[in-house]
């Protein structure tokens, strides 16, 4: 799935599923926690504006294992580094042209 598909369902996402969806684009590997904050820092210093979301564990998706492991990776640290955080993203065509252009 592309992320233009998955804004075709609804224009707010949160930055997890983005950056699965983004990655499947890129044909990269998405389940380096600290790839994701590279990520989310590069959003957050290009001013994308991102609303905290608190995603639980199972709300990644009890079926998929692997989500759901890496999203209870990201909330031991949440606290600590706001680059752990799950964020609601506005998939408007600057913010897909800015999640593109970042380097994978």
């Amino acid at each position: 799935m592309s992320l233009d598909e998955i804004r075709k369902k609804v224009i707010f996402h949160n930055s997890l599923d983005v950056w699965i969806t983004a990655c499947g684009e890129k044909n990269t590997n998405w389940t380096n926690p600290e790839d994701y904050k590279k990520f989310i820092a590069y959003l957050l210093a290009n001013n994308l504006n991102l609303k905290a979301f608190n995603l639980c564990a199972h709300d990644a998706g009890a079926t998929e294992e692997e989500k759901t492991k890496f999203a209870e990776v990201l909330a031991e640290t949440k606290n600590d580094d706001p680059n752990s955080m799950v964020y609601t993203i506005k998939l408007s065509d600057s913010a897909l042209d800015l999640i593109r252009n970042y380097s994978f």
